[in-house]
């Protein structure tokens, strides 16, 4: 294959990346907490010794947007949104994680937990524990939870301190190996979730965009083989 080819399929491995990225944002348009995500193309370039040079994009850099989603009132007692800027710190068994999913549990030991059973931390990185037998539980806006009038704990509402350090796992937890420190700034809001922050109308739209890119690299990959053909035969055809 030739370079033009190289540079030619380099473009359509990258959109293609793009189009999994954008078909994911749609499919989690309305997952609690999602973050949506993009690509951005670099520019790759090989200098081989005594002969030119091949540039050639690479769309392999994923860029997660961090604006806030919209609140949806629930009414759930356990149901918390952030607003602002932070995450709830939850405990899985790779270790601590950072997430914007507020749609928390009680579960049988009177834990904070997560949909998917982890445990929810508190700034400390301890376990928040609620009564199991409490009547009324209330969490005010700086996470501090009562329990019948009582104090019993307060959820940790963390930053990382590197946002762009942070790596995504299990579609709404992210990784934070820069270490995060607590939130001052932001206020949790208890019988609210946030919403994903996909915009659903924008990313299908990119979506056609991207098609349309993809099958004009496909186009013009279909008349490059031709031409070479072409060539070929015709040389074929003078010898």
């Amino acid at each position: 294959m030739d370079s033009t080819g190289y540079i030619a399929l380099t473009r359509q491995s990258g959109l293609m990346r793009e189009m999994q990225v954008v078909a994911n944002n749609i499919a989690n348009t309305a997952t609690s907490g999602f973050r949506q995500e993009g690509v951005t193309f670099s520019e790759y370039v090989s200098a081989m010794r005594g002969g030119p040079s091949l540039s050639m994009g690479q769309g392999n850099v994923r860029q997660t947007s961090f604006e806030q989603g919209a609140l949806d009132q629930t009414g759930g007692t356990y149901d918390l949104a952030i607003e602002g800027d932070g995450f709830f710190l939850i405990e899985t068994p790779e270790g601590e994680r950072l997430t914007r999913a507020g749609g928390f549990s009680s579960n049988a030991e009177g834990d904070l937990v997560t949909f998917d059973g982890y445990r929810v931390l508190d700034a400390g990185g301890a376990p928040v524990f609620v009564p199991p037998d409490a009547r009324s539980i209330s969490i005010s806006p700086d996470g501090t939870i009562s329990a019948d009038g009582a104090l019993v704990g307060q959820i940790g509402v963390v930053r990382p301190l590197d946002q762009a350090d942070l790596v995504r796992e299990g579609g709404v937890m992210f990784r934070s190996d820069a270490g995060f420190e607590p939130s001052d700034t932001a206020r949790v809001l208890q019988g609210f979730v946030e919403t994903s922050n996909v915009d659903p109308i924008g990313q299908l739209a990119r979506m056609i965009e991207i098609q349309r890119a993809y099958e004009m690299g496909q186009n013009f990959l279909n008349s490059e083989d031709e031409r070479v053909r072409r060539a070929m035969d015709a040389m074929m055809k003078s010898n």
